[in-house]
């Protein structure tokens, strides 16, 4: 049985582990969080992820799937190492790459034979040059001569689609170079792509790059789409009879072509920024990636600024219901959701507010632990009371609202939609005054 060791428990690492582990490989799950580890241990999964749970606890059970905090420790049974550790952003927007390069430094302590270091963290070009260089000094520190190699393996997954992503991935994108390096990625990818095997194997710097430009192109046309949208509200066009119009060129497409109040979560924002910062460090200047970030960050201003349209510029006192905390559906992630920007707004205007999730509560307590936020049972306990509804994140259940309960228990009736998800005429013959987003 092939053994691996997964460095990191978050999204990537998690569920990397788990469908490794599905397909009948051997994986240790590495984390230095000991309550983490514990809790993995206990079968409490850290992070909401449609049907990862199942899968972590039917791998465990099975033996195949185990979590400790001991990297060094399995080193000498397995023959591939992935690094899924953070790389959050520093002050400048620049990626730390600390944790990254600690586990090198592991790595390179306590290897006894050929082993393979794969980064699956988001790090910008040149990391694993770094990496080898590392690896290396501390070989030589030990007087060893271990073979070894580094390989890229970026990851593209999807919050909430995560475990379908990489069960059926569209491409593995695999940066090698030595052959027998390409023969063992190629042989760890094989049993999820044996109808179509759709591994791209490239250089090393290559596939560094290109996470970082899928990344910057899908964040582009979110930051696209915003702009035009704020644009149709000033000349009185309709987005989604844009959206439509456009998306139908096949040279264009219709996927993340959809306006809203602004992208989130732990790769976008963070990927936009290194990429750009990777670029200033190399003397080169990306206009279109830094306006990107710029648009984003304004349009996650446009909730409230719309709520003023109905309420007017006086918030002091209004009852606010925020609809959808995380920064998409189908997750509990809050890292920089729209969310946060609009209730700290609403705060700071001294409104009151009530808010609902159907799974990141808890996460937004724990992030505005101090604020005066109320937390709802359910969309319609959130409503109660309110003069207006803003729309953060559509998840399915807010898609058909009850409009006439709504309005027997609504104090006022704005709708805010950043989402673009109700019917507009439904909201009006209800006794509602709406905003979309470019509507």
């Amino acid at each position: 049985m092939m053994r691996i060791a997964i460095v990191g428990t978050g999204y990537v690492g998690l569920v990397s582990g788990a469908c490794f582990a599905e397909m009948g490989l051997d994986i240790t799950c590495v984390d230095t969080d000991r309550r983490k580890i514990a809790a993995l241990n206990e079968g409490r999964i850290p992070i909401y992820e449609p049907g990862l749970e199942e899968i972590v606890r039917r791998n465990f059970d099975a033996g195949r799937l185990h979590f400790t905090t001991d990297l060094a420790a399995c080193l000498g049974e397995v023959e591939v190492v992935f690094s899924a550790v953070g790389t959050p952003p520093r002050e400048d927007g620049s990626a730390d790459l600390s944790q990254v390069f600690e586990v090198a430094r592991t790595f390179g302590r306590h290897i006894g034979r050929y082993t393979l270091l794969v980064t699956k963290s988001t790090v910008p070009v040149g990391t694993a040059e770094r990496i080898r260089r590392i690896v290396a000094e501390e070989l030589a520190a030990r007087g060893a001569e271990v073979p070894f190699d580094v390989a890229s393996n970026p990851e593209f997954l999807k919050e909430g689609a995560a475990v379908k992503d990489f069960m059926s991935p569209d491409r593995v994108v695999v940066g090698v170079e030595s052959e027998r390096a390409r023969r063992l990625m190629a042989r760890l990818y094989r049993p999820f792509l044996i109808n179509n095997f759709r591994v791209l194997f490239m250089d090393i710097a290559s596939a560094e790059m290109t996470k970082y430009a899928a990344n910057a192109m899908l964040a582009t046309r979110i930051s696209f789409m915003n702009d035009i949208a704020n644009l149709c509200d000033r000349v009185g066009a309709d987005v989604e009879m844009v959206r439509k119009g456009i998306g139908s060129d096949a040279r264009i497409g219709n996927k993340f072509l959809y306006p809203g109040c602004g992208y989130g979560g732990s790769c976008f924002p963070k990927d936009v920024q290194a990429l750009a910062c990777t670029a200033r460090e190399h003397g080169y200047t990306m206009q279109v990636v830094e306006a990107v970030e710029r648009v984003n960050e304004a349009q996650k201003g446009v909730l409230v600024r719309k709520l003023r349209e109905l309420l007017g510029d006086d918030l002091r006192g209004r009852r606010i219901a925020v609809w959808g905390l995380a920064f998409k559906p189908e997750t509990d992630d809050m890292r920089k959701a729209p969310a946060l920007t609009a209730i700290g707004q609403l705060l700071e205007a001294g409104a009151e507010v009530t808010a609902y999730d159907p799974v990141a509560t808890e996460e937004c307590r724990r992030l505005l632990k101090d604020r005066p936020v109320r937390y709802a049972r359910n969309m319609y306990d959130a409503a109660d009371g309110a003069d207006a509804i803003l729309l953060v994140t559509e998840w399915k259940e807010f898609r058909m609202p009850d409009w006439p309960r709504l309005r027997a228990t609504m104090r006022g009736d704005g709708i805010v939609d950043g989402r673009n998800i109700f019917d507009k005429q439904e909201a009006l013959a209800a006794g509602f005054r709406y905003r979309g987003i470019g509507k």
